[in-house]
Parts: structure tokens; sequence; C-alpha cells
């Protein structure tokens, strides 16, 4: 299953998407979010392409939980250790960014980055999983994250809720997928102005989908509709006014923004 939220009728809706001629299509529309429905009772319509769609962002979740130096190399480059477990921290519901809307660089901050990841979206109420247990039937599909940091509060802080917290600093989309298998490597990659700055696979993950959920579930519950951001490869970099960054990842397609400076 491929979905999106989009515009219809002057109200947020969830479409599935199909290819027709080549090219991805919004050829139904669902009663209710596929995060909290198995039967989500799906209604075709005159198919619309994907390409001219408003979308909205595809996930609502009950909270964001992140990985943090989950690529080698990107540790290195902040010069951080490799973590021993996974390190987990948290971005607000309320930062989350529909595709095509602005990045906001907050006056507090002279120092704002991209960080492309893949993102899993949960399907199904997730604790204390067993030793061993399967990952798999937890998770609803997978989207494109973009962990906007204001890096130099996050370095200051000592602690990341600030810097990564601020509003529209978690865009996500453009759609979710269950079409992917991130076990046999899916690319990752981040463009800012058309230049490829980010180029990794999560074959290259510290801790995988296994350690990720199995860690997380030890600690907390995950509820449908929870979005996990699985780390970021090394690339980091600063965002300006003006700028266009774009989060590809393999199988879900790009996520596109433009960065504007708080008023």
């Amino acid at each position: 299953m491929r979905y999106c939220s989009f515009e219809h009728h002057g109200a947020p809706t969830y479409g599935l998407i199909e290819p027709q001629g080549g090219v991805d299509h919004i050829t139904h529309v669902l009663r209710e979010s596929p995060e909290l429905s198995d039967d989500a009772r799906p209604v075709r319509i005159e198919p619309i392409a994907l390409s001219s769609a408003a979308l909205h962002a595809p996930v609502h979740p009950t909270k964001i939980v992140c990985i943090g130096r989950n690529y080698r190399a990107h540790a290195a480059e902040m010069g951080s250790e490799v973590p021993k477990e996974p390190l987990i921290f948290f971005k607000p519901p309320s930062s989350v960014l529909a595709p095509g809307r602005s990045i906001v660089r907050p006056k507090l901050s002279a120092m704002v980055h991209y960080e492309g990841e893949l993102g899993v979206v949960i399907g199904k109420d997730c604790r204390n999983l067993k030793t061993g247990e399967s990952v798999r039937p937890y998770i609803l599909g997978y989207t494109a994250v973009n962990d906007v940091t204001a890096r130099d509060l996050q370095k200051t802080d000592g602690q990341w809720a600030r810097a990564k917290g601020f509003d529209t600093f978690c865009p996500v989309g453009p759609i979710v997928t269950d079409e992917i298998d991130p076990w046999k490597g899916v690319k990752v990659e981040t463009r800012v102005n058309g230049k490829l700055n980010q180029h990794g696979t999560t074959l290259d993950l510290v801790f995988n989908l296994d350690a990720i959920i199995h860690y997380i579930s030890s600690v907390m519950t995950l509820y449908p509709g929870d979005l996990i951001a699985t780390g970021t490869p090394e690339g980091v970099g600063p965002l300006v006014a003006g700028d266009q960054v774009e989060i590809y990842v393999e199988g879900v397609g790009t996520l596109k923004n433009p960065v504007v400076d708080q008023a």
C-alpha cells in the first residue's frame, strides 16, 4: 500500500496511490486514516496526478522518536563516538511539516542544518517486544523525514529538545509506503539547491530496525501513527533562506521544502 494525505474538496483526506501510464496518481480516497483502521474502505475517484496534488503531512504521530548517531560516518563528522545502544530523543508533533511548506529558520539560531532520514510509521500498539520477535508486523510503512536541527543550540543546550523541536523542524512525506525493505538496503539522499550533499543506505545503520524498535518498545508504548526517524548519513550542513532542500528515500520519493527566515 502507498498512500498520501492531500487536499480534497476543501479538507485533508488520505488517498491511495497507484501508477497509471507510468505516473503516480491518487486513485482512491480513504474514509479513515490507515494507521487507525485495518479497513480504510477505499472509494474510487477520478485519478489525480500525485505531482499536482496539494499534499499534507501523511502522518499525525502522538510522538516522534529519533535515533542519534546511527551512521558511523555521521557520528565521526560530529566528533562523537558511536553509541553502544540506540540513542533516542524526541521531536514534538508540532514540528511536523507538510511537503512543499516552508522550513522556518528561527531568530534564536544562526546555524540550522538539514538531516535526511528514513522514517518508520508504526501500525499497531508496540510495547515490550519479546526477544527475537519480528518488528515487521508493527510497521505500517516508511516515509522520508528531515530532522531539521538548530546545530548551535544543540551544542550549547546540553540536551536537544529546543534544537530539534522548533515548529516546521520535521518535514515528512511525500507518501507512506510498505513496498520497500530497509533490511535489504534503501538509499537515503539529501540535495540542497540540486547539489547532492548526503548519500547513504540503510545497510549502514549502526542499529537496524529490529534493534531500534525493540529498544524503544522496552521503554515506552509506540502507538499507531507514531513516527521513528532512524538516523542521518554523513554530510549534514547548513540551510539559509532561499534554499530548497530535498530528501530522497528510495521507493518513497522526494520530500521538498523551501527555507525562509522567521519574520
